[in-house]
């Protein structure tokens, strides 16, 4: 029980509704290997090895034995069920054979940005009693192993560091590939039960506090198979994997997506548009899942004579997509991007089907998948009339199982409704628009700022690429609006330049930005949701003394 939530009551409703099919991953890949054993299963490339050429290359009998092996490595180092292992790694080959390894032996792996230094790792790695973790020698000129040497005499839970591109007594190829020791089958393997915790990933922090997700193999494979369906994809799709492994985007709607319907899954580790898009075309990729300044970069490798990939579908999340964006991938690419509204707690919630994505990407962030309902309501949970704004709730067959270690804080009550933070309104046919956050929100004299539209606003203003409104404190009206604006060029833009354009908007005054900051880059954490709680430190300074 948690806040009134009945876990086993909904495991059972889900199953009930045909929703949560019992499948571990060792069943989708065992399943994959089994149709189609010579297939290419995972394509890696890696920049410091040429984005010519892969540096890997698996077929999935291959992948099934690498998975094998790695597992016995990991049981034989002690590793098992229950054990928490980090998996800081980029997008590499390694990334995946280890997560399905991990999942083979009933531990359970916990995705990790590679971002993360210090500060997030000793907490993250001692909140969870972190068994083993598997890191990169560099990356990105970032020296991993003394980080982890560093903090290790303050994690005493933390027994094996196990370093990939290392040659030494820590390598992955000699602990985890070539140990000696006695590979485990699927057979013979010992997974969660489908319904229990099988990934611990931490919540972005767009508000400063992660927590630590749990969801199981089947919140999981609902995901999956609730985002295939309305895609359509086949084992003949190619997968382009760029968003980082280290985030459920990442991890789930690209890694497990792709061995789930048994396609091809090609991963890039660090993200140059020019390179990406001869990857793309290279492979023949047909299907990706990325941020929306991705898909601009893309856009414009094109418009500058890059050649075209031949991509199928594109789910977009994270952040409200321009119009400007669709528009051009439509037209160079003839390609319908999906909206998506999603979070850590509920995968993926709404997304808009390919055959509507131009009349509705723009405008909404999907409606709700198999399996998930959407409500919008009060705080109260009282339903709100159609078009109006209100708390967003969640319930279904992708819902979390809690936060680890932290029972009764998620918000749910008896009938399973979780409170998503984000505010949103529905239209006639149940498709949602996120309208902003409940902790976001501007209120400015007593009347609500409508943040989300003030911000599109500015979005097509044609010197501003990136756009950000947030609160700051005011003694008299309690809050006032600052602008953060990142510029397509080095020239100043003023208030009298942000005035000039809120008036020609034909925005009501009072929802004017009454301070504004030009910034380099907007601060996103890896969904590329932007982390605005660092943004309102900075605006702190307008305020008053």
């Amino acid at each position: 029980m948690t806040d009134g939530f009945d876990l086993a009551a909904h495991a059972s409703a889900m199953r009930a509704a045909g929703w949560w099919q019992d499948k571990t991953f060792d069943d989708l890949l065992e399943a994959a290997i089994a149709r189609s054993p010579d297939k290419r299963a995972v394509v890696a490339y890696r920049k410091d090895r040429g984005f010519d050429r892969p540096a890997r290359v698996m077929t999935y009998a291959e992948l099934g034995d690498a998975v094998a092996q790695a597992a016995g490595s990991l049981r034989a180092l002690g590793v098992g069920p229950g054990d928490i292992v980090g998996l800081m790694l980029p997008n590499w080959w390694e990334f995946v054979v280890a997560a399905f390894a991990v999942c083979r032996i009933g531990a359970v792996p916990n995705p990790l940005m590679h971002i993360f230094r210090e500060r997030e790792l000793r907490f993250m790695l001692g909140f969870a009693g972190t068994r083993a973790i598997l890191i990169p020698k560099g990356f990105r000129g970032h020296d991993f192993p003394a980080m982890i040497d560093r903090l290790k005499p303050e994690l005493p839970a933390l027994e094996h560091v196990i370093v990939v591109d290392d040659d030494g007594p820590r390598s992955f190829d000699r602990l985890i590939m070539n140990s000696g020791a006695a590979p485990v089958p699927a057979d013979r393997g010992t997974p969660a039960d489908p319904g229990e915790m099988a990934i611990l990933m931490y919540t972005s922090g767009t508000t400063g506090e992660p927590k630590g997700v749990m969801h199981c193999f089947n919140t999981q494979v609902a995901c999956v198979t609730a985002l295939g369906n309305r895609f359509g994809l086949t084992a003949d799709d190619v997968h382009f994997a760029v968003a980082p492994f280290g985030h459920m985007t990442g991890y789930t709607a690209m890694m497990v997506q792709a061995i789930h319907c048994g396609g091809t899954l090609v991963l890039q580790d660090i993200w140059e548009p020019e390179a990406g898009v001869d990857i793309m075309v290279r492979e023949g990729a047909t299907h990706m899942a990325a941020a929306t300044p991705f898909l601009s970069d893309i856009c414009t490798v094109i418009a500058h004579g890059g050649p075209v990939p031949g991509l199928r579908t594109f789910l977009c999340g994270g952040a409200q997509i321009p119009p400007v964006v669709i528009e051009r991938a439509r037209d160079m690419m003839k390609l319908g991007v999906s909206s998506l509204w999603g979070m850590s707690e509920s995968l993926a919630g709404s997304l808009t089907e390919p055959e509507r994505a131009q009349e509705k990407s723009a405008t909404t962030d999907g409606r709700a998948v198999e399996g998930v309902e959407l409500l919008i309501a009060d705080e109260n949970l009282t339903p709100l009339p159609q078009g109006q704004t209100g708390r967003l709730w969640f319930r279904g067959a992708q819902q979390f199982l809690g936060y680890y270690k932290r029972p009764g804080l998620d918000g749910r009550g008896p009938e399973g409704w979780f409170d998503t933070g984000d505010l949103a309104y529905m239209d006639p046919e149940g498709y949602i628009r996120i309208n902003g956050r409940s902790k976001d929100i501007v209120i400015r004299g007593g009347e609500n700022i409508p943040v989300v539209e003030i911000e599109s606003i500015l979005y097509r203003h044609p010197r501003v690429t990136d756009a950000a409104v947030v609160g700051y404190p005011d003694k008299r009206m309690g809050e006032r609006a600052c602008a953060f604006l990142v510029l397509a060029d080095d020239g100043p833009f003023t208030m009298d330049d942000l005035r000039a354009w809120m008036e020609a908007s034909g925005a009501a005054r009072q929802y004017w930005p009454e301070a504004v900051e030009v910034i380099k880059t907007m601060p996103r954490n890896a969904s590329g949701k932007i982390q605005k709680f660092l943004l309102k430190e900075q605006a702190a300074r307008h305020a008053a003394g």
